[in-house]
């Protein structure tokens, strides 16, 4: 009886101890999956991120190159800007200088001139004569009544804004700001298309300049610099306007 009694506890202790082992072995094989996938998933997410550092980095090396390009032609605009601006100054100068220049008209040709004019000339060849009185043989006191014959004998004509424009230029020069006034006037107000208006605008303001007139001189120049923001009249403005803050 005692024997058999312990048999039997030692067979339940058997049963016991058994069933924690198996149940372990299943727990840690569990676990194993779970570690793999954890490090299958760490891999992956490993790879993707070297993959999107690489993309990153090839953006980066197009935006530099992009950047690089953007500034060497930003660089060439402003060098052509430059030119323009130098050229414009220069021409400029000129015109200017041409007040400190005497010239000594002849009187004989005056009359001659009247004559030849005298409604004859056709309105192409009428203003030719006027502007190669500047351009070619440099009489520019002789040039003012052409180009005053000119508009008063061809009031409708395609030239009559650059007739104005010219005549407010030559006065200018004699220092006859206010006649020079007027003729600038007349291109601002009545040709607003004419490719004049911005350098009859920026004259204007010179003249004010001129005059003593800072408020009407910065009005002008602030005008040019609106409607006009890209030319080199703007540019010329921007450094009369600030001449006078």
């Amino acid at each position: 009886m005692k024997k058999s009694l312990l048999t039997l506890v030692v067979m339940s202790g058997a049963a016991f101890g058994a069933a924690p082992v198996k149940d372990l072995s299943s727990s840690n094989s569990s676990v194993n999956q779970q570690i793999q996938q954890l490090q299958r998933l760490i891999q992956a997410r490993g790879a993707a991120q070297v993959n999107l550092q690489q993309q990153i980095s090839e953006l980066q090396e197009e935006v530099s190159e992009l950047r690089g390009v953007s500034e060497s032609h930003g660089h060439q605009l402003e060098q052509i800007v430059d030119r323009q601006r130098e050229l414009y100054l220069e021409i400029e100068r000129r015109l200017s200088a041409l007040q400190t220049v005497e010239v000594v008209p002849e009187v004989v040709e005056e009359p001659v001139v009247e004559e030849t004019y005298g409604g004859s000339l056709s309105e192409n060849d009428a203003y030719d004569q006027a502007v190669n009185l500047i351009l070619k043989e440099r009489r520019y006191d002789d040039a003012i009544p052409q180009f005053q014959a000119f508009i008063k004998n061809f009031p409708q004509s395609i030239y009559s804004a650059n007739a104005h424009y010219w005549l407010g230029q030559l006065l200018f020069n004699k220092s006859e700001f206010e006649q020079a006034k007027n003729h600038f006037e007349q291109v601002i107000s009545f040709y607003p298309d004419s490719n004049k208006r911005s350098d009859a605008l920026l004259k204007q303001g010179t003249v004010f300049q001129k005059l003593g007139d800072a408020t009407n001189a910065k009005k002008m120049f602030e005008q040019v610099i609106s409607e006009y923001p890209d030319s080199n009249s703007a540019n010329l403005a921007k450094s009369r306007l600030a001449s006078l803050n």
